[in-house]
């Protein structure tokens, strides 16, 4: 399938296919010892229809029994299983879960007992952290030092509320973990071409960003709306945190412009599976 790439002149993300499962990974982050990690595609699952075919959220109308053989195919392929993922409850906060050992499994082996979390942190090795997307940015952040890492999902309100800037601190305050020694992912979202908004959202953004920042941010339309840029704000967050330039991998893929290769939410009108991110510490 051929992928439509945001700018032929960035760097791209690694397209892995192992046992019929596509997913991908970044450059940066597969250099990095003790760490798995992956974003999922539309391809190699079991699902059908609108679902088809990896679609990984029980929550909108698959069959149940696909959904968990496409977890398992995922899991098989990326190098873990499904027993070891943790899951958020997505609500569009800023809230950061610490996981431990007893979250193991919650929300694919076993019930979450917890809601509202659209971050999550941990230091447990062999656990995998997971959060689910069709538009909305996913931030991925690994503190090789401490052996720590952050797995965050972040929408407009997300990005607004600076999800990435508490995920960071959270490392912080839980595991020692300096800004300086993070390397930081965006994940496949919409692009800024693809992303349009109304007047509220951006006096949104106009009150949580420097003025200076606006013009790299959002641009007004003649139809009175605004095109948001997500990728950007969520690097901007990220640097203002502390964490090197260098250490920041773009996503340079839009689910918006992708719909056959990615689900996403605008492109299809709502009528969509779910896409997976994933990072977790190697035993």
């Amino acid at each position: 399938m051929e992928i439509n790439w945001h700018d032929d002149t960035c760097p791209k993300m690694n397209v892995q296919e192992k046992k019929g499962v596509t997913f991908l990974t970044y450059p940066a982050l597969d250099a990095l010892p003790g760490i798995v990690h992956g974003f999922s595609t539309r391809l190699g699952g079991v699902s059908r229809g609108i679902y088809s075919s990896m679609n990984l959220s029980f929550a909108r109308g698959d069959e149940e029994a696909d959904v968990r053989e496409n977890y398992e195919r995922l899991a098989a392929a990326m190098g873990f299983s499904t027993a070891d993922i943790v899951t958020s409850d997505q609500t569009h906060t800023t809230n950061v879960r610490v996981i431990t050992e007893a979250d193991r499994g919650k929300g694919i082996t076993c019930p979450r007992d917890y809601t509202d979390v659209d971050g999550m942190i941990t230091n447990v090795p062999g656990l995998v952290l997971a959060t689910f997307y069709a538009d909305c940015v996913p931030l991925y952040f690994v503190d090789p030092v401490n052996g720590a890492i952050g797995l965050s999902h972040s929408g407009w309100r997300g990005t607004v509320g600076k999800i990435g800037q508490v995920t960071i601190q959270k490392m912080g305050e839980e595991y020692g973990s300096r800004p300086q020694d993070i390397y930081a992912a965006i994940g496949p979202s919409i692009c800024q071409n693809c992303y349009e908004v109304s007047e509220d959202v951006i006096d949104q953004f106009r009150e949580a960003f420097d003025k200076k920042c606006r013009d790299a941010l959002f641009y007004a339309k003649p139809n009175g709306k605004y095109q948001l840029n997500l990728w950007e704000a969520n690097r901007m967050i990220m640097e203002e945190a502390g964490i090197p330039a260098d250490h920041i991998s773009m996503p340079n893929l839009c689910t918006c412009c992708n719909p056959e290769f990615l689900f996403s939410h605008r492109a299809s009108r709502g009528k969509r599976g779910n896409l997976g991110a994933f990072l977790g510490l190697k035993h």
